[in-house]
């Protein structure tokens, strides 16, 4: 398969998932899709290098995860832009999400509550469905640094009251 129709196939399958993976490692959506297509423009220049790779997903979500640190280096803190309004409103929905939203709000929280390098552990391995051994090497820490890190995030979602809300498992709370 010539070079740019294997890339091209490469970015077709996994341009979701890139996007996706780098909105939960803390970016809004069109910052995600910047920084996606900033790793896959640098993936592409070194294909030959990538493609190659004992395993070419990690080796991607390596370069996404730099990326994203790089534009956080780069960060400007003036205005952003949002949707039109004009094209919100015409999108009214169809059914109430409420608790789509209070899930999805949830979910925000307590993952937001993460460190940045429990945040990308937890993204990789649960999200992007990264082996232990991927992860290591997507993020450039040993394995064992993996495993802590996810050990610490587990323990710290498990104790997370947005999610107890959110399953309706009572808090712990001492009597007054």
């Amino acid at each position: 398969m010539p070079r740019d129709d294997e890339f091209a196939a490469y970015v077709a399958a996994r341009w979701q998932l890139l996007v996706r993976s780098a909105v939960l490692l803390g970016c809004a959506l069109s910052e995600a899709e910047d920084v996606t297509q900033t790793a896959l423009t640098r993936c592409y220049t070194r294909w030959d290098k990538v493609s190659v790779a004992d395993d070419r997903d990690a080796y991607v979500y390596r370069v996404l995860v730099n990326c994203l640190r790089d534009s956080k280096r780069r960060r400007w803190w003036g205005e952003r832009p949002v949707a039109d309004p004009e094209q919100h409103r015409a999108r009214a929905p169809l059914f109430d999400n409420t608790d789509a939203v209070a899930a999805a709000d949830a979910v925000a929280r307590a993952v937001g509550g993460l460190s940045a390098e429990q945040r990308a552990v937890v993204v990789l391995r649960f999200y992007s469905h990264l082996s232990e051994a991927q992860t290591a090497r997507a993020l450039g820490i040993p394995a064992g640094t993996v495993k802590s890190r996810m050990s610490r995030a587990l323990a710290t979602l498990a104790s997370n009251p947005h999610l107890a809300d959110l399953t309706g498992t009572p808090r712990d709370r001492s009597p007054s």
